[in-house]
């Protein structure tokens, strides 16, 4: 059924969103089948539909090329995306001024999920999709994720199954939409509209795709590489849907809960003060961010099969060929970003006047819309650093001084990177713990980070995956 438009103003009183926290923590309760019969069925999929990638040096990158003047490298279409260069000089952090290339594309994506009342608990259609990057091929992703060069069919394959609920939202409920952020190393001001819409009207599902509960990807999330990044941030858009109930109790899980239904006076500071400390990072910091020719970056070498930094650090550009039986298209060739070793970000959690708290960076990123966003405790490449030049916790969330409630292996985006993959880490400290902290860290509670993903620009994506992995936590 497609809803009617309507010029009416809402009647005031209750509406069905104001039941949505209650009809979340239903669905995160419910758990129909178990991770591991999931996992099978993702096995499945990607056994029914087989795939191969290669790799290709450069000069096989069909429709892809370096531009004469700037070196970028750029698709003969003009869409998708390009691989430019970008010179940085900022004010703060260990390094005040560095080169690199980076990924630019302006398309703003839709990463959709559809959702559904099945037997009365609130569900939602997931997609097991191959990427060309995925470390393990198949993940759980979203009902859609597509740019619009896709959805418009600049690669003149199909159309993205079920888009049209994102391009024509009217036709159910629309629970989340905002536009986030994503890698601000990586991507150069990129964007991707996060939104999930609640249809009452039945939906077949293809076979490759299945309805979850919440509880079911909560459950997934606790084994490696199997719900990817796009998945992650769309669901952690969601309000918060702890209950009473579920606070009760001194697990880790119970302590959550209340982080996640804690009012502002329950808080270390409210909500206000913890957007101005936001605003005032935004703007106190000084980054400029430069894009030039990709031929001009400096400390960078461009062979045959890569561009690469000479220290061998940081990430490399390689090209690959893809094919693929369940896809848009056949096959393609592509560049990706490959990461030069395993990401870390974690959470520290603490628990103050005996509601859990996260400690929160004002993160700082070349690639970011607005400079700063708030990001994890930390967040980086341990093998980027050298012993001397360490970010602030990176040891102490690796040591034995604290008690690690969370360490699973997460995958990045896998359609622009390749195998790249972070460590997820949430650990919590003792009482003895200082709750001062430095001028760009605060402590924030759950109900708080959740506050704040409602905004476009607020809160990284590193930080809004391991949101969803906090509320995973039992």
């Amino acid at each position: 059924m497609v809803l009617p438009h309507t010029d009416a103003r809402p009647r005031p009183g209750r509406t069905d969103r104001d039941h949505l926290p209650a009809r979340l923590a239903r669905s995160a309760r419910h758990r129909p089948r178990p991770a591991a019969e999931l996992e099978a069925w993702l096995a499945a999929r990607e056994r029914a539909n087989p795939f191969e990638i290669t790799e290709v040096p450069f000069a096989e990158l069909t429709g892809w090329s370096f531009a004469p003047q700037s070196g970028d490298l750029v698709h003969d279409s003009g869409r998708f995306f390009s691989v430019e260069g970008l010179h940085v000089r900022t004010d703060g952090g260990p390094v005040d001024e560095w080169w690199q290339p980076i990924i630019h594309q302006p398309d703003r994506a839709i990463l959709g999920i559809l959702a559904r009342e099945i037997d009365g608990v609130l569900h939602f259609l997931m997609q097991a999709k191959m990427e060309p990057g995925n470390v393990n091929g198949v993940q759980f992703s979203p009902t859609v994720q597509s740019t619009p060069s896709n959805y418009q069919r600049a690669h003149r394959g199909a159309r993205s199954r079920y888009v049209e609920y994102f391009l024509e939202p009217e036709r159910g409920r629309v629970l989340v939409d905002v536009l986030q952020s994503e890698q601000g190393s990586w991507f150069r001001g990129k964007r991707n509209r996060n939104i999930i819409v609640e249809v009452t009207d039945e939906v077949e599902p293809h076979e490759d795709f299945v309805w979850l509960t919440l509880g079911q990807i909560h459950d997934l999330l606790h084994r490696p590489n199997l719900v990817n990044m796009d998945a992650r941030t769309v669901l952690s858009c969601l309000p918060g849907h702890a209950d009473t109930a579920s606070a009760d109790g001194t697990t880790v899980g119970a302590a959550v809960a209340r982080s996640a239904l804690a009012d502002d006076d329950e808080a270390w500071q409210p909500l206000l003060q913890v957007r101005n400390w936001l605003t005032a990072s935004k703007a106190g910091r000084t980054l400029v961010a430069r894009q030039i020719p990709l031929s001009e970056v400096r400390d960078w070498h461009r062979g045959d099969v890569d561009i690469r930094h000479r220290s061998g650090r940081y990430f490399r550009i390689v090209g690959r060929h893809v094919r693929a039986s369940n896809r848009e298209v056949a096959q393609w060739r592509q560049p990706l970003l490959a990461p030069c070793g395993t990401g870390l970000v974690a959470f520290v959690v603490r628990r103050i006047d005996g509601v859990l708290h996260v400690l929160a960076h004002a993160d700082l990123r070349p690639g970011y819309r607005d400079t700063v966003e708030l990001g994890p405790t930390v967040q980086c490449t341990p093998d980027n650093f050298s012993a001397e030049n360490r970010p602030d916790y990176l040891d102490l969330v690796r040591s034995e001084q604290v008690r690690v409630h969370y360490d699973v292996l997460q995958s990045e985006e896998g359609g622009r990177f390749h195998h790249a993959v972070t460590r997820h880490m949430v650990v919590e400290v003792g009482a003895d713990f200082p709750v001062a902290t430095p001028p760009d860290y605060v402590w924030v509670t759950l109900r708080q980070l959740t506050a704040m993903t409602a905004f476009s620009y607020q809160v990284n994506i590193e930080a809004r995956s391991l949101l969803l992995c906090l509320r995973a936590l039992r």
